[in-house]
């Protein structure tokens, strides 16, 4: 097969790693791809709203496959203009992406059809969203409609801290347009994790489940950022739970897009709440997760490419999907540039990844990387994803932390507990 990946992230790398170990690739290129992608991949000098090279790219050099990771191209409608041209596309078109580009549809959209979620209103005038959280009472959840690369959820303790994140959104548009609207809902309690699924449109997988940790520092403190490590399994979301995920959300999901027009051509991430009246749904996003992509490739030992290319066909998919692994468990660590999700510097040196994947089980995938002259560089917030897999999880955490200590480059951020509340769960059984 002749396979075309689009995005330049840890996410992508993950894939590009994946995908070029399958024996069904002939050839694989990336747009744009990163230094880390280009040990698996050509990377091409093409942008990712660029539609047209992309779909001259493909057609022009017999393109079997294109995958699609990121969100916003999703949102912008990238799947619909390459299917146009004949192309098989993993990813949803824009009305099923708009599951992630607008949360105020998706939420709308589990209200018409009884997919649990939290309470939630969606508001354009502070005056308004202000009295709704006098209602709601604290701690609520502040989001913008629109993308907002994983930062766009604002957890408010207190009444004031809500007031400010409305402010922040509707009033000094710090999200610009992506905020120009906002949900404000409950505050759900319970275990959060995140659920993936493959749908081809006709039918639909399980995949895999992961837990991501959001906030920049340690003990879940600080601002949202895109995801600062993750790991899998997620103990809470075992074989029953996800039958009931699959049964409760996600099938009632996929049938609800269909229904309105929108049927779903790809993964479907699941941002869950396990609360005590059961799982609900916090978010949707129409594309793996980053960095839970990074696990989820880790860990799996069967060939991807098959079941991408199934999605993409709009085939019917195995009834089952018994995914063998390669150990017991993964985690992942981002290291970020410092400042990052605020303020950072790029161009900084990076040193060490020979030194880190020398260590057993541990892939450094490239996140914000470049080149200049010649030399490894900082080229985003979140740099790079320490993965390692292990027989437990103990053993990945110990991997990937081991892989991180290898590493340097000025400003380096990371937080030193993920995987902890789990182990600690763990040991205490």
């Amino acid at each position: 097969m002749r396979i075309l990946l689009v995005g330049s992230g840890g996410r992508e790398h993950a894939l590009a790693w994946k995908i070029a170990q399958s024996p069904l690739v002939e050839h694989l290129w990336a747009a744009p791809g990163n230094p880390g992608i280009a040990k698996h991949a050509r990377c091409l000098d093409l942008t990712l709203d660029d539609a047209d090279g992309l779909a001259g790219f493909a057609t022009g050099h017999d393109v079997d496959l294109v995958v699609v990771g990121p969100e916003m191209p999703l949102v912008a409608g990238l799947a619909d203009r390459l299917r146009e041209r004949g192309l098989a596309v993993f990813g949803p078109g824009a009305r099923a992406a708009a599951i992630e580009g607008s949360k105020a549809f998706a939420k709308d959209l589990m209200a018409r059809h009884g997919i649990p979620t939290a309470r939630f209103r969606t508001f354009g005038d502070p005056v308004a969203a202000r009295r709704f959280c006098r209602e709601l009472g604290a701690p609520c959840v502040v989001k913008t409609d629109g993308l907002a690369a994983g930062k766009g959820a604002i957890v408010c303790a207190t009444l004031a801290e809500a007031d400010a994140a409305i402010a922040q959104c509707l009033e000094r548009r710090e999200f610009g347009s992506a905020g120009a609207s906002i949900v404000i809902e409950e505050f759900m309690h319970g275990e959060e994790a995140s659920f993936f699924a493959l749908s081809s449109g006709v039918s639909v997988v399980p995949l895999a489940a992961a837990q991501d940790h959001k906030t920049v520092f340690d003990d879940d403190r600080g601002p949202n950022t895109g995801g600062m490590g993750a790991y899998t399994p997620v103990r809470a979301l075992d074989a029953a739970m996800q039958a009931r995920v699959m049964r409760e959300i996600v099938e009632p999901t996929l049938v609800a897009l269909a229904a309105e027009g929108a049927a779903y051509q790809g993964v479907l991430y699941a941002g869950l709440m396990l609360t005590k009246e059961g799982p609900k749904v916090v978010e949707f996003n129409c594309r793996f997760g980053d960095p839970e992509c990074q696990v989820i490739m880790a860990r799996m030992a069967d060939d991807l490419v098959p079941l991408l290319a199934a999605v993409a066909r709009g085939d019917r998919l195995p009834a089952s999907t018994p995914w063998t692994v390669t150990g017991r468990a993964a985690v992942c660590v981002a290291l970020a540039s410092g400042g990052y999700p605020g303020r950072y510097t790029t161009g900084v040196d990076i040193t060490g990844l020979l030194e880190a994947e020398a260590v057993p089980g541990v892939h450094v995938f490239h996140a914000g990387t470049g080149r200049h002259e010649g030399r490894l560089v900082t080229a985003g917030g979140r740099v790079l994803g320490v993965t390692a897999v292990g027989d437990d999880l103990a053993i990945a955490v110990d991997r990937a932390y081991a892989g991180v200590k290898r590493i340097h480059f000025e400003g380096m951020h990371y937080r030193t507990d993920i995987a902890r509340r789990a182990l600690g769960e763990a040991r205490a059984r």
